[in-house]
Parts: C-alpha cells; sequence; structure tokens
C-alpha cells in the first residue's frame, strides 16, 4: 500500500475508504481562493507558477481531499495552437474564432512554448505538496475544445455554429481534430515528465452530438492522448459528461477510470463498463446547494455502494458550482472520511 489512498484505489488496491476529491474543487467555492481573486485575475493566477501552485492546493489543506488537480484551463490548448485568448470580462473568449475563418487549417500553428508556464507550476506544486497528496493532471477532451475554438466564446453551452460545421465538412473538423489531438498529445506528456500521477480528460461536452458521430469524429483523439499517458505508466482518468448509452464505448482499452455524470446509476455503469473499470463519481453538486439533511439521504447509496465495490473514487457527477456553500462541502468530505464503509 502506498500513502496515498487516490493512487491504490486507482491502481485497484482496496482501502479502508474511497478516496475523495471534486471537480473544480479549487475555485469560487474556497473563502480562500475569493480572496486571492480579489488581487489577481484568473489568467494572472493561471500564469503565474507560484500562484498556480497556491491555487492547486488550497482544497488540500481547506477541504482536506485526496488529491489536487492542476489549476489550469481547458482552454490553454487553443492558444498553443496559436489562438488568442483573454479571460476579460464575463468568461473566455478569443480575438478571432474558427468559424470566422475560411482556412481553419492555415489559421492554427504550433506554439507549444505558451504551456511552459504549466509544467513551471507543476514543479512548484511537487515542492510544496504534502507527501501522500497526488498531483492531478489534465486537459479538455477533443470535441469541448473544438466547440470552444469553432464557437469563439458563447454564453448559448449548444454552440449553435458549430455541430452543423461537422456535418458540413467532416473531412475537414477530423484535420482540425488531428491537430488538437497532436498538441495535446505533447502536453499530457509534458505533464507527465514533470511528474502528474494521473492524468483527466474531460470531455465536458460529449452529449453535444450523436454517439455514433463521436465514436467517428472524437473517440480515436480520445484514445490517442489517454494511450500516449498509458504508455508511460500514468493512470487516466476519462470524463464523458452526458455520452449517456455511449458509456458501452468505454471501456479497459480506452482508460483505466472513467468518471461517471449524474445521470446514471454507478451500479448500471459498472455492470457496461464491466470489473476491471476504475469508477469515479458522481455524487451530483446540486445537492451541496441544498441541506446537510438532504446530503445525508443522498449519501446513503454511496455508501451502500463504496461498501461492494472498492474500485471506486468519490467524486461529483460535474464540478463544484460557485453558489455551493463550503460548509456542505466540508461537511460531504468528512462524511466520506468518518462514514463505515465495511472494507
Amino acid at each position: 500500500m502506498s500513502q496515498s489512498i487516490f493512487l491504490d484505489t486507482i491502481n485497484g488496491i482496496k482501502r479502508e475508504r474511497p478516496p475523495v476529491w471534486f471537480m473544480r474543487q479549487a475555485g469560487r467555492v474556497l473563502p480562500s481562493y475569493m480572496k486571492l481573486r480579489e488581487k489577481y485575475g484568473f489568467k494572472e493566477m493561471m500564469e503565474n507558477p507560484e500562484l498556480a501552485a497556491q491555487v492547486t492546493l488550497l482544497p488540500i489543506h481547506d477541504l482536506g481531499v485526496d488529491a489536487a488537480i492542476l489549476f489550469s484551463d481547458i482552454l490553454v490548448i487553443p492558444e498553443a495552437l496559436g489562438m488568442e485568448l483573454s479571460f476579460e470580462g464575463k468568461g473566455p473568449s478569443f480575438a478571432t474564432a474558427l468559424k470566422d475563418v475560411s482556412d481553419p487549417l492555415s489559421f492554427l500553428s504550433g506554439k507549444p512554448e505558451k504551456l511552459e508556464h504549466i509544467y513551471k507550476a507543476i514543479d512548484r506544486i511537487l515542492e510544496t505538496k504534502p507527501n501522500e497528496i497526488p498531483l492531478i493532471g489534465f486537459c479538455g477532451g477533443p470535441l469541448t475544445t473544438l466547440c470552444y475554438m469553432y464557437q469563439g466564446f458563447s454564453r448559448n453551452q449548444n454552440f449553435p455554429d458549430f455541430v452543423p460545421a461537422i456535418y458540413r465538412d467532416k473531412a475537414l473538423m477530423k484535420k482540425v481534430v488531428a491537430k488538437i489531438t497532436e498538441m495535446s498529445i505533447h502536453y499530457a506528456l509534458k505533464q507527465v515528465e514533470h511528474g502528474v500521477k494521473a492524468f483527466q480528460l474531460f470531455e465536458t461536452h460529449a452529449g453535444l452530438i450523436p454517439v455514433e458521430l463521436y465514436k467517428e469524429v472524437f473517440l480515436p483523439s480520445v484514445k490517442a492522448v489517454l494511450g500516449a499517458v498509458r504508455e508511460k505508466g500514468v493512470k487516466t482518468i476519462y470524463l464523458p459528461k452526458g455520452l449517456g448509452t455511449g458509456i458501452n464505448m468505454v471501456n479497459y482499452d480506452l482508460c483505466d477510470c472513467v468518471s461517471v455524470d449524474w445521470q446514471m446509476p454507478l451500479h448500471e455503469v459498472r455492470g457496461i463498463v464491466g470489473e476491471e473499470m476504475i469508477l469515479q463519481g458522481n455524487f451530483d453538486p446540486r445537492i451541496l446547494e441544498a441541506t446537510p439533511q438532504a446530503i445525508d439521504q443522498e449519501f446513503e447509496y454511496f455508501l451502500n455502494y463504496g461498501r461492494k465495490d472498492h474500485k471506486w473514487i468519490f467524486n461529483l457527477g460535474h464540478g463544484l458550482l460557485p453558489s455551493i456553500p463550503v460548509e456542505n462541502v466540508e461537511y460531504l468530505v468528512k462524511k466520506v472520511k468518518e462514514s463505515d464503509w465495511g472494507r
């Protein structure tokens, strides 16, 4: 057994309880993060290795979670492909989106040096983190990354211009996906080289298109990125949010661990993906906007599930929401750590 309950579990080793961490754990739920945000802009914090390391480790100290995830953004890949990104105003936006470009392929150019500050942040995190806490690296899934690149930035999360564009010229889209894939592999392997102990691919918008179209245009890219990481002996996690019945395409050939959204119960997913796959998820973060009593009630299912299945990491069905009271998150972590899992 290692010091890390997270690494043991993702390696299939039975521990006394499931490990717990949350997507978007380093963010607006934490008062300590909001204090930093009074002084620094989001992009400034991301691009300053010292600040990025500090923010990455806030949830370890403030919430007591079992793993840290790199404080960064999925849109660093478009930046490394030469797109100009700003976080001014109400969120990220590109100076020019792919939908406004006549030739997307020649518009994109490789600028991997734009990712260097992230590796420095990883080095700094590893110097300052507690020994038993592993660092999880990540990048965006190919579909999700391309959604934003193509649309620019849209308050409308349906990306209205993007989906018709795939149908209009699938061959072109596959070529753009190939560029995203190549840069994502470069980025993922650099994170591994600098010492991340697991790697998660966030396909937040997997439910945007039909499963068969996803399988044809984007799944080969997922396999390529996660496969490159696995070859280095680092465990991989795949979050295909909204994939629905497409979860039957997710097997041990693709990744070590599948992170499950809130739409499907864990026991059903286990029946589909088989016994060797590690599961992660899928507590609905919106429950955390309710009361401790509501949390207790919903937690019961997970407690019963975790008593039977030790190949499971406690997490949410998606990221923490800014509206969630930090006390409820602390309460949930305590429940995971102090409950009797009967192991």
